[in-house]
């Protein structure tokens, strides 16, 4: 089964300008190339990395028409991934950028979909989501109400995704999902339905549980880590200096 791994990369990054590159390259952390030299690592190749130990063998790029960029640095192919492009023109939100995949993904496939801004750990917790389902994958935070926390019940179902609300309920927030193609199609037509007003795929992922959908979390990380501020900038690059965190071997781009 084909696996791709969706990446929005057109967003301008407003919180941790001025740049001179887009913020998917911004250096966080280092590898080791295959002469055994250790470079600076884009940070948004520690989630495609963590997209090719999930099973990714395509990896899609949503890029604005300014981030040739990113196109020049990963090229066609991350490791034994192969590697597209789709252009958002203009930052329209998560879920615009998401489904700019539709047309690339058969129903038979099978979708991952994070963050290229973030840092998390274990590298390869996206092998814990299921192939048949929609599945959130969650981590601890001390702030959820900075990100999308998840309310789950007992066996895990989503019963709300708590979209940057103060008070959130959980302290689980999610960093990546898993879906079948059909799945995507499928919220892909609910999002059309409701006339494209969702921005944020928690929103969306509401409406589509209120429509009597499931949709599971699995509380399968330990560290996550969101680098568009300063601070988070910070709390990455330290996160990466532990040693058995820090460099890594298994990205190699053509």
């Amino acid at each position: 089964m084909r696996v791709w791994g969706i990446v929005p990369a057109a967003g301008q990054g407003t919180r941790i300008q001025p740049l001179a590159f887009s913020k998917e390259l911004l250096p966080v952390g280092s590898r080791v190339d295959e002469n055994g030299v250790e470079r600076p690592r884009a940070v948004s190749e520690h989630l495609v990395e963590r997209m090719v130990l999930g099973g990714a063998d395509r990896i899609l790029f949503v890029i604005s028409p300014l981030k040739s960029d990113i196109l020049r640095y990963y090229g066609a192919r991350y490791a034994s991934a192969d590697i597209a492009y789709a252009v958002q023109e203009r930052a329209a939100g998560l879920c615009d950028a998401i489904f700019r995949a539709v047309p690339f993904v058969a129903p038979e496939e099978c979708v991952l979909v994070g963050l290229p801004d973030t840092v998390w750990f274990p590298a390869d917790a996206l092998r814990r989501l299921a192939d048949d389902r929609l599945s959130f994958l969650l981590f601890p935070v001390e702030h959820p109400e900075l990100f999308d926390a998840v309310d789950t019940d007992a066996e895990g179902r989503v019963r709300e995704v708590q979209v940057k609300r103060p008070g959130a309920s959980s302290r689980w927030v999610w960093g990546a999902f898993k879906m079948p193609g059909a799945v995507l199609h499928a919220l892909h037509a609910l999002w059309e339905a409701r006339e494209r007003q969702d921005e944020y795929i928690g929103t969306l992922v509401n409406a589509w549980i209120d429509r009597g959908n499931e949709a599971w979390g699995v509380r399968a990380g330990s560290s996550y880590v969101d680098t568009g501020t300063l601070n988070g900038y910070r709390d990455a690059s330290r996160l990466l200096d532990v040693p058995e965190m820090g460099r890594d071997t298994a990205g190699e781009r053509a």
